[in-house]
């Protein structure tokens, strides 16, 4: 039976809970309530009618780590976690300065965007290595994984923003393609938006490389399993986001088992 946490994260982060079930028996729950945490950032600016709000409840739960008490289903399991040395704070602070960046109006220019999805994804993957007893040397390596996943989604996904009037897309890419972010939410796929996906899936292939030249000692690996999602989530940019299918269930499945990503 699953616990709280664990259906949860099954329910509002499906990617990252079959990557979890590969993890040692004892370890499952911190990443439960790691993915958890981070499901309630992202959707920060998603739940909040105007931007400053959404910086409000980032500084909720930076107030957390910090030591107020709360009352969440998340906050004190994580609080908890916290005190007994389980979760990186360092790490999680950085999950959450680096998603103020989507309470701003755009993306300024191409190393805000990197800063951006190593700040979020990758420090939530390096996070998970921390958990699965990863020394702090392997950090960047899980970084760039995690960042190639959340890349990766964000450029499958730029049209699902653009009917939510966002652009998570870099300005100063998108200016030298003729376009203003309010343009890309317009047409989203355009030529000139799908050239700038194209020059951004440029960095999600080196935060691949430099993922798959890292050996992940097992149990380890398992933090980078988000990595398997991310390549095949890249060869198609060009369509539309979708349930998983089977074959990218078995594509994990079988680096998990294998420890090969």
């Amino acid at each position: 039976m699953l616990s709280a946490l664990a259906g949860f994260v099954r329910r509002h982060d499906p990617d990252r809970f079959l990557t979890a079930l590969f993890a040692p028996p004892e370890r499952r729950e911190t990443l439960f309530l790691l993915y958890a945490f981070n499901h309630e950032l992202a959707r920060a600016r998603e739940v909040t009618s105007h931007p400053t709000l959404a910086l409000l409840r980032l500084q909720w739960w930076r107030e957390i780590l910090e030591g107020a008490e709360r009352q969440h289903e998340i906050a004190a399991p994580l609080r908890a976690a916290l005190a007994a040395g389980a979760l990186a704070p360092d790490l999680l602070l950085e999950m959450i300065a680096a998603r103020e960046a989507e309470a701003e109006a755009n993306l300024p220019d191409l190393p805000s965007w990197r800063a951006y999805v190593l700040g979020a994804g990758g420090a939530l993957a390096a996070a998970a290595g921390r958990v699965l007893g990863a020394p702090a040397a392997l950090d960047d390596a899980f970084r760039a994984a995690g960042a190639a996943y959340m890349a990766a989604g964000l450029l499958r996904s730029v049209a699902f923003h653009a009917r939510r009037n966002r652009c998570l897309l870099p300005a100063d890419l998108l200016a030298a393609q003729g376009l203003s972010p309010e343009a890309a939410i317009a047409d989203p796929t355009s030529p000139a938006v799908a050239k700038v996906k194209a020059r951004l899936a440029e960095d999600v292939r080196g935060w691949m490389k430099t993922a798959k030249q890292t050996a992940f000692p097992r149990p380890m690996h398992v933090a980078a399993l988000p990595l398997v999602f991310a390549k095949r989530d890249l060869a198609r940019m060009a369509v539309p986001p979708r349930p998983r299918g089977l074959p990218d269930r078995l594509a994990v499945i079988r680096a998990g088992l294998s420890g090969r990503l």
